[in-house]
């Protein structure tokens, strides 16, 4: 049996498709109802999680310790904890101490691309004393896995390398389209792009462009936590830097009504 907690976009999408491999999906999200048939969803944390194996967390970085802290007691023995929000590999290890304290077992999940693209099939990096065991799990659901032999925080790593090349091609579209719009070159450098991209460049562009605005609040936080990464690494993060830059602009845009 397995629980969500967060039942936003992607925790909607992760217990659905659960839900349709055949697994008995519980969920909890304070905030939000989905009211899908074959998910009940609880209005106490506890509750969801009371003889759940599988314990997905989906809440996003800001509110992943909270939501352990409350989640911990209510964890049994050998229960897996997979925190598939992106975070710090710090915010890994120390969620994962957590857990093993309490006689658990922690999976650092690191989600490889927006999860509304594929939904279970989307790719998923695992490391932490609960990756085998989430590889395991999630197999029957045709989930595509890849372990690491690491403690937690070593596939948050490498989300966060991954983010320094995603949205760092996220702000160069973003500048050349911005620039572009401002002199009406905007169809002939998009097809430029697109040449370069190769099939599906079109569409690749789109994604980068309207996801940027779409998550960009998110996205900052994303880049500040892989600015200090690279920083631990002692290697230089102009680039990133630029792309939160961004971001910040995107997200600091006054929202129209639709």
């Amino acid at each position: 049996m397995c629980a969500v907690i967060g039942l936003g976009e992607a925790g909607r999408l992760y217990a659905g498709g659960l839900r349709d491999a055949g697994f008995t999906v519980r969920g909890y999200d304070p905030f939000t109802r989905i009211d899908e048939p074959g998910i009940t969803q609880y209005d106490v944390l506890g509750e969801a999680l009371d003889g759940a194996t599988l314990v997905l967390s989906l809440v996003g970085a800001r509110a992943a310790a909270e939501v352990l802290e409350q989640a911990a007691p209510r964890l049994r023995p050998g229960t897996v904890y997979a925190d598939l929000n992106t975070a710090s590999p710090g915010l890994k290890r120390s969620l994962e101490e957590r857990v093993v304290a309490g006689g658990s077992l922690f999976a650092d999940v690191a989600v490889l691309a927006p999860v509304p693209r594929a939904g279970l099939r989307t790719p998923l990096l695992v490391s932490g004393t609960g990756a085998p065991h989430v590889a395991r799990a999630l197999e029957p659901a045709g989930v595509p896995v890849e372990t690491i032999d690491a403690p937690a925080g070593a596939a948050a790593a490498r989300k966060l390398l991954r983010s320094v090349f995603m949205k760092g091609l996220a702000g160069v579209v973003l500048e050349t389209l911005n620039a572009a719009e401002t002199d009406g070159s905007t169809a002939w450098i998009t097809a430029q792009m697109a040449a370069e991209f190769g099939d599906g460049g079109e569409a690749l562009i789109d994604r980068l462009a309207e996801g940027s605005r779409a998550h960009a609040g998110r996205r900052v936080h994303e880049m500040s936590d892989a600015i200090d990464h690279l920083d631990t690494l002692g290697q230089p993060s102009w680039v990133t830097r630029a792309s939160r830059q961004w971001l910040q602009r995107l997200a600091d845009e006054p929202r129209t009504a639709s």
